[in-house]
Order: C-alpha cells, then sequence, then structure tokens
C-alpha cells in the first residue's frame, strides 16, 4: 500500500509539472525514477524491493509490452513500404556494430569474460523511444525521423532476445545446449510474430458480422481487449509478447483505422502510467549499493556506450542517405536504453550466471544514465527543428520572409491561387 500512495503522490507530482517539463529540460520519466530511488532502502526505507522481486519482472513486461502496442500503431506500411531502407540500415548494421561496440566496452574496461561481455552488449543494443517521447511525437521533427527511431526501437527488441537468451544458456554453470535452444527460441518469435498477425485479424473479421460490433463509448476497450488476450496468451504459449505485440499495434491500425482512432488516447495514457510505474519500481533498485559497486573502468564503460557507442554506430548506418546533418545527428543520439533492456538485465540476473551480478549493475547503472540523458534533452532538441520558424518571424507587414515571397508570386499570377496553410506544407515535406 505504501507504493501505491508513493505512485499516486509521484503521478500527481508528474501532472502538475507536466507543463513545464514539456516545455523544458524537466522530465516526468525522470520524476518517477528519483521518486523511486528516494523511497528505497537506500534512502527513505520505505519500499523494500529487490531485483528478483516479481514485481519488477512483472512492471517492467507489463511496461515494455503496453509501449510496444502503442508504438506499434504508429507505423503506416504504405510510409514504411515506401521508406524501409533507413530502418533495416538502423537494424542491419547499426543494431550489430552498437552490440560490438557495447561488448568490447565492458571486456576491456569492466573486466568480465567474453560471454558475459557478449551478453551486456546485448541486453544493451535495443533502444527504446518512451524516454525520448518529444522526438517521435513532435509534428515539428521530420515525420521520417520519428518513423526511423519508431520502427527501429519496436523492432530491436525482438531481434535482441534470442541472442540474450543464447547468450544466457552459454553463459550458464554448465553452459548446456545453446545449440538446442535455437529452436525454441525461433518458436518463440514465429509464435510471437504469428499471434501478433492472427489476433487484430480475427477481431476485425468479427466486427464485421451484423450483430456484433462496438458501440462508440465502448469502441476505445476493443483494442485493449484485444492486448490484454494477447499479452496472456503470449505467456501460456512462451511466444514472443514483445514482437507480438508491436506486430498487432500495427496490424491493428492498418485493418481499422476508427479502432486506432478511438483507442489512440486510452492507450497512450495505459502506456503512460504503465511506463511511471515501470520507473518507480525500477528507480527503487538504484540504491547508493548499487552505484558504488560500479568500477571506475565500468563508469567510463557507461558513458562510452551512450555518448560514442550509439552515436557512431547509427552514424555509420545512414552514411550515404538523404538524412540532413541534424536528423542524422538527433537519430544518432536518441538511442536510449529502456524497458527492453530493464526485462533483459534481470534475466541476466535471474539466470544466475557467473559474473551476472556485475553484469546487471553495469546495465542497471547505464539505463540510468540514458533515461537522465535522452530524457532531459529530447524536448530542446525536438523544439531545434522549428528554429526555421522561430527566427526572422516577421517584417515590417508582420508576415514571414517565405510567406512575403509567396504573396509577391500569387499576385504576378493575378492572385487568384490560394495558399495552403503552413502547417500543412511543412507535414508535406516532411
Amino acid at each position: 500500500m505504501v507504493l501505491i500512495a508513493v505512485f499516486g503522490v509521484a503521478l500527481l507530482v508528474a501532472v502538475l509539472l507536466s507543463g513545464l517539463a514539456a516545455r523544458s529540460v524537466l522530465s516526468t520519466s525522470l520524476l518517477f525514477l528519483v521518486g523511486g530511488a528516494l523511497v528505497s532502502d537506500g534512502f527513505l526505507g520505505l519500499i523494500h524491493i529487490t531485483p528478483e522481486s516479481d514485481l519488477v519482472r512483472i512492471t517492467a513486461d507489463l511496461a515494455l509490452f503496453a509501449v510496444l502496442f502503442t508504438d506499434g500503431m504508429h507505423v503506416s506500411f504504405p510510409a514504411l513500404r515506401s521508406a524501409w531502407k533507413n530502418p533495416a540500415r538502423a537494424l542491419a548494421l547499426g543494431m550489430p556494430l552498437a552490440f560490438i561496440g557495447v561488448t568490447l566496452l565492458t571486456h576491456f574496461l569492466v573486466g568480465l569474460d567474453w560471454t558475459t561481455s557478449f551478453l551486456v552488449g546485448a541486453v544493451l543494443a535495443p533502444t527504446d523511444p518512451v524516454f525520448a517521447s518529444a522526438i517521435v511525437s513532435r509534428k515539428e521533427v521530420p515525420a521520417r525521423l520519428r518513423q526511423l527511431l519508431n520502427v527501429e526501437s519496436g523492432i530491436n527488441d525482438g531481434l535482441a532476445l534470442p541472442v540474450v537468451l543464447i547468450l544466457i544458456a552459454a553463459a550458464g554453470p554448465t553452459a548446456h545446449g545453446a545449440e538446442a535452444d535455437l529452436g525454441k527460441i525461433g518458436l518463440e518469435l514465429v509464435g510471437g510474430l504469428a499471434l501478433g498477425i492472427a489476433a487484430p485479424v480475427v477481431v476485425n473479421w468479427l466486427v464485421r458480422f451484423r450483430l456484433l460490433g462496438a458501440e462508440p463509448k465502448l469502441q476505445p476497450l476493443l483494442p485493449l481487449a484485444v492486448g490484454v488476450v494477447l499479452y496472456a496468451v503470449c505467456h501460456l504459449t512462451h511466444s514472443n509478447p514483445y514482437l507480438a505485440a508491436f506486430s498487432a499495434g500495427a496490424v491493428l491500425a492498418s485493418l481499422s483505422p476508427e479502432a486506432k482512432g478511438a483507442f489512440e488516447p486510452l492507450g497512450e495514457q495505459l502506456a503512460e502510467l504503465a511506463k511511471f510505474a515501470a520507473l518507480l519500481v525500477f528507480g527503487a533498485l538504484l540504491t547508493p549499493e548499487l552505484f558504488g559497486d560500479l568500477s571506475f573502468g565500468g563508469y567510463v564503460a557507461v558513458v562510452l556506450a551512450i555518448v560514442l557507442i550509439r552515436p557512431a554506430s547509427l552514424l555509420l548506418s545512414l552514411v550515404g542517405t538523404s538524412f540532413d546533418r541534424r536528423e542524422r545527428l538527433t537519430a544518432a543520439w536518441f538511442g536510449p536504453k529502456g524497458f527492453a533492456s530493464v526485462v533483459y538485465g534481470l534475466l541476466v540476473l535471474q539466470a544466475q550466471v557467473p559474473q551476472g551480478q556485475e553484469a546487471f549493475t553495469l546495465i542497471a547503472v547505464c539505463i540510468a544514465f540514458s533515461i537522465v540523458a535522452h530524457s532531459s534533452t529530447d524536448v530542446p532538441i525536438a523544439r531545434m527543428f522549428d528554429v526555421g520558424d522561430l527566427v526572422g518571424l516577421s517584417d515590417d507587414t508582420g508576415k514571414k520572409p517565405q510567406e512575403d515571397k509567396k504573396d509577391k508570386q500569387d499576385k504576378k499570377a493575378g492572385g487568384a491561387v490560394p495558399r495552403q496553410p503552413r502547417e500543412g506544407a511543412d507535414r508535406t515535406r516532411s
């Protein structure tokens, strides 16, 4: 009950400060992370949570599922078909480069063995747009950049999971059956993808029956019901719930734009609540002892993983693309470590592999640093994309220079051609 009370207070404070956070470096995500740390055993001692607690695993798992389900609904298949190369580059080249880079840092700076170092690299390779929400949700940010980050983060969680599971098996005390597990892991991924496609298809087919269909006020609950059933079935059948969540959201939005429109406000709020709860619980794990257990080399590795490895790997993967310099730098910087890394880090800890505790400490500190760095820079960087509209706002006539030039062109043409609103033009250009 104390945890619920703390969550309620943190939620109230976050809502009251959300307006300020939307236009400054203040982050509501950071508020929950700090709030969880303050009430943990390391400070006030109001709640007692350990990394082995089921509460930690379940909240992180639910949050990741909810976020991926709602993120999947933002994927446009027509747009993706015409611009699939950039996300493919990030996944096929940028992600492996980040994986290798973090592995090398872990081995040479932290001193973990190669298998555990590869395991840390796999856990920290996925990215999460939750802690850079201003980038993937603001309309002033080019659509292709938002799509790149959203699709990359939605898919790379599922791609990293089989590698994590194989390396856990290889790092175990007996290092048993990594090859034998490949078939099982493949079935989990295929099962998750199949369920993620089948569930919305079946529901959309059922809605077409004359006697079936949701009344308007209950329409937002239809996608929610799909998500709840899908989450339970995935865990019952040991299918990959994260790949299922993202694919189900994308397929549902494609088959039924009406359902997407009805669910979107509710879905965003539920995803936010799940995210805040998981952040609060994760923050409770960030005790002074945890930070004290990490060596100096570990802190160097954490900083380099955030400010060097991710930016360098994605910049290399985007060489030759049509992104301008500002878009490339933004995409390279926003590779936050999020709930997928939390869940996979807990898998490492709970598997009790040799050096698992050291690996989890490094992973947890890296996630905490990433949340602080990325969630406090998304708003300022997103606003940079609107700088062109902020400088030279008006001349003596109160019009922007571009508009004045267009007016002159219209007058030469007889003034009969109406001008489209700037906002629509910007969206088309994006």
